[in-house]
């Protein structure tokens, strides 16, 4: 039996192993596996979730028992410190000697740290392990008891550093990014996608320091700021370096093997080094002069090294590797794929920019424009999958390349079908999957789930990018054998929203037992439950308070919960018009109950921190006061903005406060597969943003411009136009009549904006439904929507007035004491929840 040994157990090092134990082969081998960290494997691509949770299983790749099962030899916080390449053997720094036949070399990388004057001072670290992670954490616990306002540093403006960005954000201090360059990642954007990615990142608290070129750190023992020049000084209480990779070569470098002339283990396309019988994969190989810092050539170059060491000589490295990414970095989608800069003597490009909703989108296309070349999305990532593909595969584009990045409405994307891809295209890029492996898992062996392609294929397994297409390619699939899609519920209902919403209120039926007795099975899961409710309320009105333990959790106390087990309190509104006596006595109430409070964009006032005690108290004060529930927990209605309009404008077309106060309370309480927003603008300067709502009336020359089906959030999308020049009352009805038609037909938790997306005929349908009345409905609709107006209940005056129900407002059930546990800390003359540690 020949012996394998894998030093490492980054990433790569455990896909090396996963890959070789599926192997029939591997029968014929031992394999020994060293990894220095205290841990098995773990997902470093998502290693700043740590900050969340600070879970370390939730990001394990792979327990123990796993390799104890697969006969592996794991041995964990072990460092490798010495190859004998003569006598086959390797030494432990615990002076254990093991002998291989074969040898693989998954060390990765280190973080860089530049040689700055004072980098040894403590609050100085890498952003690297979760063992560096662990020790931020203890540092600004630390700094913060004796310094609420402290602030931190991240050093590098690239992926990584963004990444340890956000991780200053989530422990609870100011954050600074410096970079070198003039721009953030630049080795991903161009000046202007990083322009629209920094703007996004200031408005979300980020500080961007640019051209800072660090000379030394100051501070004694601590660090207390960073100089760039004489004049030139940023103080801080923390610094987090995170300026790039270098190959872990040392190994390779101390018994010989040829490295590169600025790090790395020079590796053949057989991932062989210059010595035959050692492999070397992932961020130490040297391979085409290149360091790859994925994942998926990552996973290749693992695979490839299973391949040759097990005889299977056929599979070599790919000549050329896509490093084509998507990464939501600090809740922002950024991708590039192909060639992301063009220089004009090879293509040209296409951009699209709306710095308003941070949003940029350039592809770039060859000289006689019919092929994609690459191309970078900031802000709305959502076609990424099919772009590449097309890139990727050399598929014909439109005549107009626009089209392909043009919003929804303005000339959409020109994709066609998933099914039209070659069976050759890759569609989970870490896992090497084609379209032809998805499709025959699903012609050939019957795999009709997501979950099931995962189990067959390993296809959205990795980083997750690819699940919507392969969701894609099984739906149209099985179209193709003749089989009928539909969007199940869950294991416990065997229907889709839009027939369970024709059950229930065909069938009158108004409770969750009887609605699973007669057309479920089972107990019911957090799935089926808050749809059923939401489809009650839907139906009926019926408040969140009668069946409360369907609820979400949210909807069950009427209040979002927060990060430290307290609740936040939003009274409505409405189109943002508050009287000084309302701002007066909510700031009593706040004070009273202190409160942490912040204005938000919806034009409302947020009050965070109410025990659960507190919340039936504080309610009480705000209804006394005239306000009621903003309904900021549910999926329903949330805010109708407005500007000013003609009351108090000079370029002002008509009166939006009044229309939008008058909407909002219209449409108040109305629980929707997922949360709407409205917005009224009184002239075509838009500055209700009124476009990116779910709905949105424009004041023009001759009446009111509707639009629907615009959102921000993950993917921003413009809202379309459905008429235009109507009079207030019509515009009213259409849009009635637009929001009960999707509460009807849409799927679970889907927004206007992607319902309009998947509905077959797009806005000249719902036009056509709302307007022409093409299926006889809209007098339904109407009387639909007239029931849920007349109908309305507070839920907060309900449960308040309700001794049942506000008798469930206490933190626990045989006890009216308080929970104890609930801290804060300081924030800017306001309180903010401790920080995880």
């Amino acid at each position: 039996m020949k012996t394998v040994i894998v030093i490492g157990n980054g990433m790569v090092g455990y896909k090396f192993c996963e890959k070789f134990v599926a192997q029939k082969e591997y029968r014929n081998f031992k394999l020994l596996v060293f990894g220095d960290e205290p841990r098995p494997a773990y997902d470093r691509v998502h290693l700043s979730e740590f900050f969340e949770n600070q879970n370390a299983k939730a990001l394990e790749m792979a327990s123990e028992d796993w390799y104890t099962k697969n006969g592996i030899e794991l041995m964990i916080n072990e460092r490798v410190a010495d190859i004998n390449r003569d006598n086959k053997t390797i030494t432990t720094a615990n002076n254990r000697n093991f002998s291989y036949d074969y040898l693989v070399l998954a060390t990765g990388s280190s973080a860089f740290v530049p040689p700055i004057k004072g980098v040894e001072k403590e609050g100085v670290f890498v952003y690297r392990t979760i063992e560096d992670l662990e020790s931020m954490l203890a540092y600004a616990a630390k700094l913060k008891s004796t310094k609420p306002k402290a602030k931190a540093a991240v050093l590098g403006g690239g992926l990584l550093g963004l990444e340890a960005g956000k991780a200053v954000m989530d422990m609870g201090l100011e954050p600074h990014i410096v970079e070198f360059a003039p721009k953030l990642m630049p080795r991903q954007l161009d000046s202007r996608s990083s322009q629209v990615l920094q703007l996004k990142l200031e408005s979300i608290g980020l500080h961007i320091h640019l051209s800072k070129a660090t000379n030394q750190i100051l501070g004694d023992k601590f660090i207390t700021g960073m100089e760039f020049g004489e004049d030139d000084v940023l103080d801080v209480d923390m610094l987090i370096i995170s300026a790039g990779i270098r190959p872990r070569d040392e190994l390779g470098k101390a018994c010989g093997l040829e490295i590169g002339v600025r790090g790395g283990i020079v590796v053949n396309n057989k991932m062989q080094t210059s010595d035959e019988y050692i492999y070397a994969i992932g961020e130490i190989a040297l391979y085409n002069q290149m360091i790859y810092g994925l994942v998926a050539p990552g996973y290749e170059m693992a695979s490839v090294a299973v391949d040759q060491i097990i005889g299977n000589a056929n599979n070599i490295m790919s000549e050329s590797i896509d490093m084509s990414t998507k990464l939501k970095l600090i809740g922002v989608d950024v991708a590039s794929f192909g060639n992301p800069f063009m220089p004009a003597t090879k293509g040209h490009s296409v951009i699209f920019e709306n710095k308003t909703q941070h949003l940029y989108k350039r592809i770039n296309v060859s000289l006689d424009g019919k092929k994609l070349l690459g191309g970078i999305l900031v802000g709305d990532t959502t076609d990424y999958s099919m772009l590449h593909q097309i890139y990727l595969n050399g598929m014909p584009i439109p005549s107009d390349a626009s089209q392909l990045i043009l919003p929804a409405g303005d000339g959409a994307a020109s994709f066609g079908s998933v099914i039209d891809l070659p069976d050759t295209a890759v569609v989970c890029s870490c896992e090497a999957v084609t379209k032809a492996q998805v499709c025959c898992a699903v012609k050939d062996n019957g795999k009709e789930t997501v979950k099931d392609i995962a189990k067959t294929t390993k296809a959205t397994t990795g980083c997750g990018g690819c699940k919507p297409m392969v969701t894609d390619l099984i739906n149209e699939t099985l179209k193709s054998l003749g089989k009928v899609v539909k969007e199940r519920i869950c294991e416990h209902f065997d229907y889709s929203r839009q027939e369970l919403y024709d059950i229930v209120k065909m069938k009158n039926i108004k409770d969750y037992d009887e609605l699973l007795d007669t057309h479920g099975k089972g107990n019911g899961c957090e799935v089926c439950k808050p749809l059923a409710a939401s489809l009650f309320a839907s139906i009926y009105n019926e408040t969140a308070n009668r069946q409360d333990t369907i609820q979400d959790s949210n909807d069950r106390y009427l209040a979002n919960i927060q990060r430290n087990g307290t609740y936040s309190v939003v009274p409505r509104v409405a189109g943002g018009e508050i009287s000084p006596k309302q701002m007066i006595a909510m700031g009593r109430i706040a004070q009273k109950y202190d409160l942490y409070t912040k204005i938000t964009g919806g034009q409302r006032i947020d009050m965070f921190g109410a025990k659960l005690h507190e919340l039936p108290l504080i309610w009480e004060e705000l209804i006394a006061e005239g306000f009621e529930t903003g309904q900021a927990y549910g999926k329903s209605l949330r805010t109708v903005k407005s500007c000013v309009g003609s009351t108090w404008c000079r370029y002002g077309m008509d009166e939006s406060v009044s229309f939008a106060i008058e909407i909002e309370n219209r449409y108040k309480g109305i629980r929707s597969p997922h949360k709407f927003k409205g917005g009224v603008s009184g002239c075509i300067r838009e500055c209700a943003e009124a476009r990116g709502k779910d709905f949105g009336f424009i004041a023009v020359e001759g009446g009111w411009n509707i639009y629907i089906c615009g959102n921000g959030g993950a993917t921003p999308k413009h809202a379309v136009l459905l008429a235009e020049k109507v009079d207030k009352e019509t515009a009213i009805k259409y849009v009635d009549r637009f929001l009960m038609y999707y509460i009807q037909t849409a799927q679970p938790l889907m927004r206007t904006a992607a319902w309009l997306e998947k509905l077959e005929g797009g806005i000249d349908y719902v036009k056509d439904v709302v307007i022409n009345d093409c299926l006889g409905i809209v007098d339904q609709l109407d009387k639909d929507m007239q029931h849920l107006v007349e109908t309305y209940k507070c839920e907060w005056k309900e449960a308040i007035e309700t001794p049942e129900i506000r008798a469930k407002y206490t933190h626990f059930v045989n006890s009216t004491e308080e929970d104890e546990n609930i801290e804060f800390v300081a924030l800017r003359d306001q309180k903010m929840p401790t920080p995880w540690v």
